[in-house]
């Protein structure tokens, strides 16, 4: 009775860590203090560090089921029988996401590395939102020069919106995106200048995930 009492109890402020966890990096961010985790939760430090010894690991508990929704909602947009509209519509379901949380807006702008089911979830959100983008240039709607990084440069521009309007005007980012969705309809009237490179990119998400891991750069 006691081993199945101490089972409960962890299981306990298990609980209480991931849903403390999801309030705080909520409103501030997967940088958040651990110690205010803690805190929030009733519990210790140790006890937090004893259920989650990297920060990472406590980020994939919280956000794993965030990023398999991102996942299932590519699917869905790819089902669509417009390739335009699949591809708007999850476009404007992704910023929709940053704006309601801070910390699933730094996840899908960062690569938080060495958490298996998150690397497999982002592995497939990757591959998902590639097949909108190729569909819709398959169909001539989406302009030939965009490629998949720029969608993550949509995303960090947007959070950086988000971030400054949220008290004022939480709503700017969808006007904002418009325009953007406006500008990526074929033909482009307009050239782009060159992409910074998706090596470029991923070293940007990779060193922003670093800041999120507690790991530092090489």
């Amino acid at each position: 009775m006691a081993t199945t009492a101490l089972r409960a109890d962890a299981e306990r402020n298990r609980r209480r860590l991931i849903d403390a966890a999801l309030a705080v990096f909520s409103e501030r961010g997967l940088d958040a203090p651990l110690d205010e985790i803690a805190r929030t939760a009733g519990v210790g430090n140790a006890t937090l560090y004893r259920h989650f010894p990297a920060r990472r690991d406590l980020i994939a508990a919280v956000y794993a089921e965030t990023l398999a929704e991102i996942v299932t909602a590519a699917e869905r947009a790819a089902a669509h029988p417009d390739a335009w509209t699949g591809f708007h519509d999850h476009l404007v379901y992704l910023c929709g996401v940053q704006s309601r949380c801070r910390a699933t807006s730094d996840l899908l702008t960062a690569a938080v590395a060495g958490v298996p089911g998150l690397d497999a979830l982002h592995e497939r959100a990757y591959h998902g939102l590639q097949r909108l983008i190729e569909r819709a240039q398959a169909a001539g709607a989406l302009r030939a020069d965009f490629r998949h990084e720029d969608v993550v440069l949509i995303l960090m521009a947007n959070a950086g919106l988000i971030e400054r309007t949220a008290e004022a005007a939480p709503e700017a980012w969808r006007r904002q995106l418009a325009y953007t969705l406006d500008g990526l309809r074929a033909p482009g009237r307009t050239p782009a200048p060159p992409s910074p490179g998706v090596d470029r990119v991923v070293d940007a998400m990779r060193e922003r995930g670093r800041r999120f891991s507690g790991e530092t750069a090489q």
